[in-house]
């Protein structure tokens, strides 16, 4: 592994990321770098841009995939490069999962009424 990939892997462990989202995002921080032949700390936001379309274009994904959030950790987090937090979005299912969260909190308040009865209706 290498350094940066080291690094990395490091800041997805302090932050608590699941073995599989670890091993995916290094895997797809390497996918980007072999597309282009060089190191990732040593491409920008043009590369990101082209990257991006290629992913749409010949691979078929949505720009906002597991591949965006892996390439958003690895920039901003990782090498603390801030002018890609704007231009790499935060996939949708981010804000869903968070609607999600809300809804299930709303639904355990909900539980914990006391429920009527229908012996208590009569």
């Amino acid at each position: 592994m290498t350094h940066l990939g080291r690094i990395m892997l490091e800041e997805l462990q302090r932050r608590n990321y699941a073995d599989s989202t670890a091993r995916y995002y290094l895997r797809a921080v390497e996918e980007f770098a072999r597309h282009f032949g060089k190191s990732p700390d040593k491409l920008g936001l043009e590369h990101l841009r082209t990257y991006q379309a290629y992913l749409l274009k010949q691979r078929k994904l949505a720009v906002a995939t597991s591949q965006v959030a892996a390439l958003r950790f690895f920039f901003v987090r990782t090498l603390k490069r801030r002018e890609f937090r704007e231009f790499l979005p935060v996939p949708k299912r981010a804000s869903a999962a968070a609607r999600h969260s809300e809804q299930g909190r709303s639904r355990t308040a909900d539980q914990l009424q006391p429920e009527t009865s229908s012996s208590a209706r009569c």
